[in-house]
């Protein structure tokens, strides 16, 4: 397909979505103006039953928490296809020279500016803290593990954008972000075992649900770390494969 001919068809798909977006816009009551029974009884009971302040990180983690297992398998499913398909592009014969080819690489690299490297220590903490804030608090405030998983992520952007890619490479580990993605999907599972262990159904929350504060909504806060877990892994993942293709694409074109 020449560039013209793609250029017609994404205009015309363009075309298309901003039609069906304005349509869909068109349609929504006005900001404020709700109808439904559903989130009038959750906002009702979220406080009385689960001693919980969110009532979406409630609603995500308890009263429809099989939906989110799935959404949560579906972002480990995801990440597994995107690394099939970037890691098909590597030659395993290869794959030993290209390392050490690396590795000198880093070595020889010159160091980041002394106020980007200061910049760079500075804000991953404070973002790092931001989103460990934001998971701890998901039952309470608005927020939770999907939201928090991606700001912890973002830590490491933070260091990769102010130190270069080079000097981000030393602090690189795939195999632990991968492993924290998985044991974030297996607590998921893990808590709704839990469940059937204490004689009710899948993904009951089992546990005494508190008064006030941090130690409150029974399963939820657990939940929300896992989810934080299996998000921050993910996002770290993809960051450092598309880190590592970065790489080896600079390497094919020298």
């Amino acid at each position: 397909m020449t560039p013209r001919a793609r250029l017609a068809v994404f205009a015309l798909a363009a075309v298309g979505l901003a039609a069906l977006l304005v349509w869909g816009l068109a349609g929504l009551p006005r900001f404020g103006d709700y109808e439904g029974r559903y989130g009038r009884i959750i906002a009702r009971d979220t406080v009385p039953q689960r001693k919980a302040t969110d009532a979406v990180g409630v609603t995500t983690f308890d009263y429809r928490g099989i939906d989110t297992l799935g959404e949560e398998f579906i972002l480990l499913v995801s990440v597994v296809g995107v690394m099939a398909l970037l890691r098909a592009h590597r030659e395993e014969t290869d794959e030993s020279r290209a390392r050490a080819q690396e590795l000198e690489r880093i070595r020889k690299a010159p160091l980041p500016s002394e106020s980007l490297t200061l910049l760079g220590q500075t804000l991953a903490p404070i973002v790092l803290v931001l989103g460990i804030y934001v998971v701890a608090h998901g039952h309470l405030t608005p927020g939770g593990g999907f939201q928090g998983g991606v700001v912890l992520a973002a830590a490491l952007l933070v260091l990769y954008l102010t130190t270069g890619r080079t000097a981000f490479r030393r602090l690189r580990a795939v195999a632990a972000f991968e492993a924290v993605e998985a044991l974030g999907a297996l607590g998921y599972a893990l808590i709704g075992v839990g469940g059937l262990i204490a004689g009710a159904q899948f993904l009951h929350n089992f546990i005494p649900h508190g008064h006030s504060g941090l130690l409150t909504g029974g399963t939820v806060p657990l939940a929300n770390v896992s989810v934080g877990f299996a998000v921050a892994g993910a996002i770290a993942t993809l960051l450092s494969e598309m880190l590592d293709q970065d790489l080896l694409r600079s390497r094919g074109g020298r």
